[in-house]
């Protein structure tokens, strides 16, 4: 296993299907967008990790996004 490195599984906001990503847990935050692996849409991901390893994962439609109006 690569250090740093930790398989997070979610649902996909736009067709609920089950996707997994690879998340860099040496940021304590991040968000960037990843196309569903499925449905190819434009998932919106807020990523957190924890000092203690604990990664949060939330996942949005690009048009629910936190703070877009």
């Amino acid at each position: 296993m690569i250090t740093g490195l930790d398989e997070q599984a979610f649902s996909c906001p736009y067709c609920g299907e089950r996707i997994t990503v690879l998340i860099d847990t040496s940021l304590a935050s991040q968000a960037y967008i990843e196309d569903c692996q499925v449905c190819c849409s434009p998932i919106l991901l807020h990523i957190a990790t924890t000092p203690a390893g604990e990664v949060a994962v939330r996942a949005y439609r690009e048009d629910e996004a936190p703070g877009s109006c």
